[in-house]
This record gives C-alpha cells, sequence and structure tokens, in this order.
C-alpha cells in the first residue's frame, strides 16, 4: 500500500506542476491563455487581491482553488507520514515547501505569478488534508489513492483533447 501511496502522491504531483508551472505550453479548451503565463511577476503582499478586488467571484475561486488544490496532496503526505513523531505538523511542513518551490520555480522561470497568497492558501490545504485524513483514518486510505489516481487520468484526458474542448469564437466573445 505504501508504493501505490507513493505513486499517487507522484501522479498528482506531476498534475499539480503541470497546472503551476507548465500552463504556457498547452491549453485546456479555453480555460486559459498559454501567452499570459509566459511571465515573472511577484506579489509579495497578503491578501492584496482580496482587498483590491471589485467583485468577489475572481478572489473567491482563486482563494477556494489553492486551498482545495492542495487538499489532496495534504492527505497522501499524511499518509505517508503517519507513523512520523508529528504528522500533522510534518505534513504541514511539505505541503509550505512543496508550494514554495512552485512559487519559486514560477518566478525563476517565468512561468506565472508568484503570490504570497498562493503559498498561504496551499499550506492551509495541505493543512485541511492531513485534518481529512486523519479523521477518515487507514480504511479510507485506498479511496484517497484511488481518486489521487483517477484526478491524474481525468487531467491526461482532458490535457489531451486540448483545444478541442472549447470553441474559441465564443471564449473571445464573452459567451
Amino acid at each position: 500500500m505504501r508504493r501505490l501511496t507513493w505513486f499517487a502522491l507522484a501522479v498528482y504531483a506531476a498534475v499539480m506542476v503541470a497546472l503551476t508551472m507548465l500552463k504556457a505550453f498547452y491549453r485546456i479548451g479555453y480555460l486559459w491563455d498559454p501567452a499570459i503565463h509566459r511571465h515573472r511577476e511577484l506579489r509579495p503582499v497578503p491578501l492584496e487581491d482580496l482587498l483590491g478586488a471589485t467583485g468577489w467571484f475572481l478572489p473567491a475561486f482563486g482563494y477556494l482553488g489553492n486551498l482545495a488544490f492542495f487538499v489532496p496532496f495534504g492527505v497522501l503526505v499524511y499518509m505517508l507520514l503517519i507513523d512520523a513523531r508529528r504528522p500533522l505538523l510534518s505534513t504541514v511542513l511539505v505541503g509550505f515547501a512543496a508550494s514554495l518551490t512552485i512559487e519559486t520555480a514560477q518566478y525563476v522561470f517565468a512561468l506565472g505569478y508568484s503570490d504570497i497568497d498562493d503559498l498561504l492558501m496551499n499550506t492551509l490545504g495541505a493543512f485541511l488534508g492531513a485534518v481529512v485524513a486523519r479523521l477518515c483514518g487507514p480504511r479510507w486510505h485506498r479511496v484517497w489513492i484511488g481518486l489521487a489516481l483517477a484526478l491524474g487520468v481525468v487531467f491526461v484526458v482532458l490535457a489531451g483533447l486540448g483545444e478541442r474542448l472549447g470553441d474559441p469564437a465564443k471564449v473571445a466573445a464573452g459567451t
């Protein structure tokens, strides 16, 4: 089971890297424009997007999306660290380190926005994932592994379909 957990974590981590650092090189429908992800921007002010927002949807989507994005990661890491002295704290530290690595790499390689809010929400997501794994216990481990692997398959299918998933005319028209 441990090897399968490591495999599921590797699959999910690959999806995480693809969705955070490689969006400049592929499309899933017309969810984003790859060209806008080929730049370097540092956003060091916490909650800046929330405080400067003119609406609620984009900040909520950004914050909750980053939080949810790291929940499966936290679940899987907790499963691997369950026998550690302090598995919850260890999982949070691994989540923080993974997020910091992603944000730093985005900045260094000019692959998008490096945002302190992403670091905070991702770390919180890893924490929540660890809490879920802890509360549900080992009887759910196979479920979490299966879901992580399923997410990997769904991502590969969506990325493989690429631009065929959207109508560029409707996206350009705003409908």
